[in-house]
């Protein structure tokens, strides 16, 4: 990627984005993930005159701060300091402000950074809604996110026992050998053993493995990692929100745990302590209407207890092989030659409207029509003539108004 001529991550030269791309490419350095008042003022002015104004010697902007009060509030944020205080915030950045630098190292990496502007930004990130990402800083050979269907999250503890090693990899394996994409966080103990796992199975025509980060791409982190690090760059991709040359910290570590949840249609929690980090991931997952899954474990295992406090507050069901995660994403027997041949049988003849309501119905727990139109991409009226057919044919049922794939 050149400083002035940005491509996309395919190599593409896209000069229509070149203003959009810079100017994320130096939001992402102003503003900490999911800032969102910061989101709020992207949404509003587009992220050109965004950077423009944080640049700008105005103290704040009457007519800009009503329009981001107004999107803040449709986003469950009724109340906040203001703009005039969110540009304190921002400006004392500017002084280490150079997005072409950033741009030039991460193309130097063999990366890029994807923006919303973009056809290859993923769109299952859009549920996000405000706290979607101002742009993804990627590496990799093929540095392209797969479909949301097509991912699945595996973390845990970072402190992982000898079973809950052995479970991941296996699991990781078995799944990219159905042709999955494993999501994980790049950690010591259940994230390694997951990426290791992934990559040992890797075959031609899948990303075996994505690494979300808590720091710039530049750096390997944590330094023990950095071999198997390396390797996911070679094999696999690594993403990050936050620009080269950024430190991980304890709040990019959360936010980041947002991402993987998003990426994936199930995240499963292999071994997890009682508040461990990982439980996050899979709330977010939770609160995304997305599918989680759990390990059991011993009882006498303070390692596997966040992983039985899941499975007994009901927000994940038990899943113990590569096989179950497969059917909880949607994909019953599935194996490598149906993934090359394509979906089931009963999915055969369904217009591309009814494939997306299917894909977007969860299999747990019922939605709305309007989180289905949101998911989908569709219109209300098309979401509800496309849950009829699909009633008829057996593969969605309703449930005190809301709506579910059919057991």
């Amino acid at each position: 990627m050149t400083v002035n001529t940005p491509h996309d991550v395919h190599g593409a030269v896209q000069p229509a984005a070149t203003d959009a791309r810079t100017a994320r490419a130096a939001l992402t350095r102003l503003m900490e993930p999911s800032d969102l008042p910061g989101m709020a003022l992207v949404r509003a002015a587009g992220p050109v005159e965004a950077l423009a104004l944080i640049r700008s010697a105005a103290s704040s902007s009457a007519t800009m701060e009503r329009e981001m009060t107004a999107i803040l509030a449709a986003s469950g944020v009724p109340r906040w300091p203001g703009l005039a205080d969110a540009l304190t915030r921002w400006r004392p950045r500017l002084a280490d402000l150079a997005p072409e630098r950033d741009l030039a190292m991460i193309h130097r990496l063999g990366g890029g950074l994807v923006i919303p502007e973009d056809a290859a930004w993923p769109a299952a990130l859009a549920d996000l809604e405000l706290a979607e990402p101002l742009a993804l800083w990627m590496r990799g050979t093929t540095p392209v996110i797969p479909g949301q269907q097509r991912c699945i999250a595996v973390v845990g503890s970072r402190d992982s026992t000898s079973y809950g090693a052995n479970v991941t990899g296996e699991m990781a394996a078995g799944l990219v050998q159905r042709g999955f994409t494993v999501v994980s966080g790049g950690a010591y103990g259940i994230d390694a053993q997951a990426h290791r796992g992934a990559l040992s199975a890797a075959q031609a025509g899948v990303v075996p493995t994505i690494a979300v980060m808590a720091g710039g791409l530049d750096r390997y982190y944590p330094s023990g990692n950095e071999d198997l690090l390396r390797t996911i760059a070679a094999g696999g991709v690594m993403v990050a929100e936050v620009p080269p040359g950024t430190n991980p910290t304890r709040y990019r570590f959360l936010q980041r745990n947002r991402l993987i949840a998003a990426f994936c249609a199930v995240t499963v929690v292999v071994e997890a302590r009682w508040r461990s980090g990982s439980l996050s991931t899979a709330h977010h997952a939770d609160a995304l209407s997305r599918s989680v899954g759990a390990v059991p474990g011993s009882v006498y295992s303070a390692n596997s207890a966040g992983c039985h406090r899941l499975l007994r507050e009901g927000s994940a069901v038990c899943v113990t092989d590569a096989a179950d995660v497969a059917e909880l994403a949607g994909a019953p027997g599935t194996n490598v030659t149906a993934e090359v041949e394509g979906p089931p049988a009963v999915h055969d003849g369904l217009s591309v409207e009814d494939l997306l309501l299917l894909d977007a119905l969860p299999l747990r727990s019922a939605t709305t029509v309007e989180k289905l139109c949101t998911v989908a991409g569709l219109g209300a009226v098309a979401v509800l003539a496309g849950l009829g057919r699909l009633e008829l044919l057996g593969l969605a049922q309703r449930s005190n108004g809301a709506w579910k794939r059919a057991d």
